[in-house]
C-alpha cells in the first residue's frame, strides 16, 4: 500500500560522485553463507588472480586463518558504505573510528540522519540508477528489513557469532539478524516541566499544551513505535487494535493542542519547542548524560503500553564492497562491539551470551536494570504485529491524525529519525 504522508527528510541528500561497481554477487541468489564459505571464496578470488607461485599460494590458504583472508578481501575492495549510523548514536562514532583503524578502510558515512526507509529506498535507486551511491549495509527496524528480504534487496550471510543470537531476534535464513534494541520512553526536561507525566493517559492533560514531540517523522521506526506503544497502552496490550488505538491517541493529543508537529530533538527539548520527547530510552538517557551542565532531563519509561524495538543489521544484495560488508558485520558482533553498543547505552542483542562468558565489566552491570533483558522475546512486538502497525499508522496518519510532522529549522546535525 502507498503511503499518503511521505517522508519528511530533514538532511540534504548529497549527489554522489562514486563510481558504480557491479557486485559480484548474484541478486537472484537467497542461499546465507557462512563465514567460512565467504572467506573460501574471497581465498579463490585471490589465488585465481595470481599467474605464478600457485602451489605456494594454496598451501599459504589452507594454513591461513580464514579471518585474515575476509579482511585481505575487505582491504582490496578499499572501502565500506554506511547509512543512517550517526556518530552519536550508540556510540557509533567510536564503532566506525575504530573499524577504520583496524582494518585500513575507508568508511563512507552516507546520511547519518537517514531513516529506516530511506535506506531501503536507497538500495532500490541504486538497482535503477548505475550511478547512485547504496549503502553496502543498513541498519533498519525489522519490518522495513522483513520487506526487503521479500524483494530481494538482501544478502545473506552468517556471521561467526550467528548461534548467540537469539531465535527471535534473526531471519532463519540469515538476510537480517538483531544488533540491539530500546524501549520507548519519554525524554523531559524537568527545567521546563513541573510536573513528570509517568504513562501515555498523562500526556493528555491540560499542563502539557504545546509540549509532546515525537523524534521521527511517521515512517521512521521510532515514531511507528511511539504511536504502538501508545496503542498497547490504550488498548491494554492487545497487538491486533493497538495501531489504530495509537492513531486515535495522537489525534486526540494534536486537538487537545499538546501535539507539536515537529520531528524533536534534543535542541527543541532544552529550547522548549518539544519539552515532551517521545523517543528510544538509549537516545533519552544519553541526552540525561550529555545535557547535564544545560538542561535537567528525566527518562521515564510508562507504565504502561512497554514496548521493546530492535535495530537489525543486513548487507544490500547490490552491495558495490561485499567483503568488506561481511568484514564489518563480523565486527559489530564481536564482544568488542557488543559491549560498546552497551556503553553507548543500548541493549546489545548477545548480551545473554556476554554476562554468561563474564565479558560484561562488574561497573557496568547497573547497565543491565532493564525489564526482560534476558527474555527480549517477552517485550518485542511480533514481525506481524510490527508489519500490520507499520501500515495502518503510515497510510492512516493523515486522514486520522490529520497534521504534517515537519522538521525544524536546520541547527546542526542532531541524530538520526530511524
Amino acid at each position: 500500500m502507498r503511503r499518503t504522508q511521505p517522508a519528511e527528510d530533514c538532511t540534504v541528500r548529497p549527489g554522489s560522485s562514486a563510481e558504480h561497481t557491479d557486485s559480484t554477487e548474484s541478486l537472484d541468489d537467497h542461499r546465507p553463507i557462512s563465514r567460512r564459505d565467504a572467506l573460501k571464496a574471497a581465498g579463490l578470488a585471490g589465488a585465481a588472480a595470481l599467474s605464478t607461485g600457485a602451489v605456494s599460494v594454496c598451501a599459504h590458504a589452507a594454513a591461513a586463518d580464514p579471518m585474515q583472508n575476509l579482511v585481505a578481501a575487505a582491504r582490496a575492495e578499499g572501502q565500506l558504505a554506511v547509512m543512517g549510523l550517526p556518530r552519536d548514536w550508540c556510540g557509533y562514532g567510536a564503532i566506525i573510528d575504530g573499524f577504520k583503524a583496524r582494518y585500513g578502510l575507508t568508511v563512507k558515512e552516507l546520511r547519518p540522519s537517514a531513516s529506516s526507509a530511506d535506506q531501503i529506498e536507497a538500495i532500490k535507486a541504486g538497482r535503477a540508477k548505475a550511478d547512485y551511491q547504496i549503502p553496502d549495509v543498513i541498519e533498519v527496524g525489522v519490518s522495513f528489513a522483513s520487506s526487503a528480504k521479500q524483494e530481494g534487496l538482501l544478502l545473506p550471510y552468517k556471521v561467526s557469532k550467528w548461534e548467540t543470537i537469539p531465535g527471535g531476534a534473526k531471519d532463519a535464513q540469515a538476510h537480517w539478524y538483531g544488533g540491539y534494541y530500546g524501549a520507548i520512553a519519554f525524554e523531559i526536561n524537568a527545567d521546563l516541566v513541573a510536573k513528570i507525566p509517568q504513562d501515555w493517559s498523562d500526556l493528555a492533560a491540560p499542563e502539557y499544551r504545546n509540549s509532546v514531540g515525537l523524534a521521527g517523522n511517521v515512517s521512521s521506526n521510532q515514531a511507528i513505535q511511539s504511536i504502538l506503544a501508545a496503542g498497547l497502552s490504550g488498548t491494554k496490550g492487545n497487538a491486533d487494535e493497538a495501531a489504530a488505538q495509537g492513531l486515535k491517541f495522537f489525534a486526540d493529543l494534536n486537538e487537545k493542542g499538546n501535539f507539536v508537529p515537529v520531528i524533536g530533538d534534543s535542541n527543541s527539548l532544552v529550547q522548549s519547542r518539544t519539552p515532551i520527547l517521545i523517543r528510544w530510552d538509549y537516545l533519552a538517557l544519553a541526552d540525561r548524560d550529555r545535557l547535564g551542565g544545560t538542561a535537567r532531563i528525566e527518562v521515564v519509561r510508562p507504565r504502561t503500553g512497554f514496548t521493546a524495538g530492535l535495530y537489525v543489521q543486513a548487507i544490500s544484495a547490490g552491495a558495490q564492497h561485499p567483503n568488506a560488508a561481511r568484514l564489518w558485520m563480523e565486527y559489530l558482533y564481536s564482544d568488542e562491539v557488543q559491549l560498546a553498543w552497551l556503553k553507548g547505552q543500548c541493549y546489545p542483542i548477545r548480551i545473554a551470551d556476554l554476562v554468561r562468558n563474564g565479558s560484561v565489566p562488574i561497573d557496568w552491570r547497573g547497565r543491565l536494570q532493564h525489564p526482560d533483558i534476558h527474555d527480549p522475546d517477552k517485550i518485542f512486538p511480533t514481525l506481524e504485529d510490527q508489519e500490520r502497525a507499520r501500515d495502518v499508522i503510515t497510510n492512516g496518519w493523515d486522514e486520522i491524525v490529520g497534521v504534517r510532522v515537519r522538521c525544524l529549522p536546520d541547527k546542526g546535525y542532531d541524530g538520526p529519525v530511524s
